[in-house]
């Protein structure tokens, strides 16, 4: 009998989105941003899935920044500064900040500042220097450069920019990722430090500053499941223990540090569940996680660099509860990045725009 991870499901296809090749990412408000290259495009959702849609604006993302749509515009996360513009690209407030670490000639931010389900608020991870008399580091390729220390979390005013709170955060970032709960009542960040991993925290915003619930290492936050307290990590392979390397799915109650529930990815790979050995053959490695709904969340993976590549890239499904396998996503076209949408349904990216899929 096969097992529910070898359980075959098939993905329907809702519809096709003419688009030049692009990554998406859903927004506040209903929003759908679209990034082409060095453009920001900004849609109704509703409108870009049923196609031949106008953006409701259009952002020039300059080099080294990312960004992420604004009611009227859009907020971007630069290499100096966090800055609102206007849908015709007028600055609307700007918040300066140290150059991010990484240094010239390409410094670079880790990701787009996040925007509250309200729209009202924008949370943005941004770099600080060390004090004079305190510890801090280089890089490694700016030997006399500044020193830097703790990186800040800074919640601002969607419409002026004003810097509502800020909290120091133990990283010094080279990717980030934000989510919302739902309701605005809490923020999940995660950073990712070199040779440290993943570190997320649970934050609550309050009237006084910035509040940490909770927090986990070495895993990076997925969502929370709507409707609840609940927060999904993965945990990603990253030879940093070769000892305890593993892939996992876990749920998290964020009153508390440790996962509530844990599901060792490796069986979705035929893999006997513990520490990852790359030496035997194990040559897939998990990507992505994302929650399709408050039931769903599905599990991207790939050949590992350096194998044959002849492999297409593998889906899926595991329930949100019990974090266990429903099945194997089967598509009758080839698929690449997925963006949920948040109702169950999700969207696959590729070299002519974009497949719109749902759950048989």
């Amino acid at each position: 009998m096969a097992s529910p991870a070898e359980t075959r499901i098939d993905a329907v296809l809702v519809g096709t989105v003419d688009a030049a090749p692009g990554s998406a990412a859903v927004a506040a408000g209903a929003r759908l941003a679209v990034r082409h290259a060095d453009l920001l495009e900004v849609y109704d959702t509703g409108a870009f899935l049923r196609g031949g849609a106008a953006p409701r604006c259009a952002v020039e993302v300059p080099p080294g920044a990312d960004g992420t749509p604004l009611a009227d515009g859009a907020v971007l996360a630069g290499p100096t500064c966090v800055r609102a513009v206007d849908g015709a690209g007028s600055v609307r407030w700007e918040v300066p900040h140290p150059t991010w670490h990484g240094g010239p000639p390409h410094p670079q931010a880790p990701d787009a500042p996040a925007v509250s389900p309200d729209g009202t608020l924008v949370s943005a991870v941004v770099p600080a220097l060390a004090e004079p008399t305190g510890n801090g580091t280089r890089q490694r390729d700016t030997p006399d450069g500044p020193r830097y220390g703790r990186d800040v979390l800074l919640l601002l005013d969607a419409a002026t920019g004003r810097i509502r709170a800020a909290r120091p955060v133990n990283s010094r970032a080279s990717v980030v990722t934000q989510r919302w709960h739902p309701d605005g009542s809490l923020l999940a960040l995660s950073c990712w430090t070199a040779w440290y991993s993943w570190s997320t925290w649970w934050i609550e915003p309050r009237r006084d500053g910035l509040h940490i619930r909770g927090g986990t290492r070495m895993r990076e936050v997925i969502g929370f499941v709507p409707g609840s307290a609940r927060a999904l990590t993965l945990r990603r392979a990253e030879r940093l223990a070769p000892k305890d390397d593993r892939d996992e799915l876990a749920a998290h109650d964020i009153t508390t540090d440790e996962p509530v529930a844990v599901y060792d990815l490796a069986a979705l790979a035929g893999r006997r569940a513990g520490p990852l050995d790359v030496r035997r053959g194990h040559n897939e490695m998990f990507e992505e996680a994302h929650l399709l709904d408050g039931r769903h969340v599905l599990v991207t993976a790939r050949a590992r660099p350096g194998g044959d590549g002849g492999e297409a890239p593998r889906h899926w499904l595991c329930n949100a509860a019990t974090l266990r396998p429903v099945g194997q996503l089967r598509y009758p076209v080839p698929v690449g990045r997925v963006t949920p949408l948040g109702d169950g349904t999700w969207l696959t990216g590729g070299p002519h725009g974009f497949h719109h899929w749902a759950l048989s």
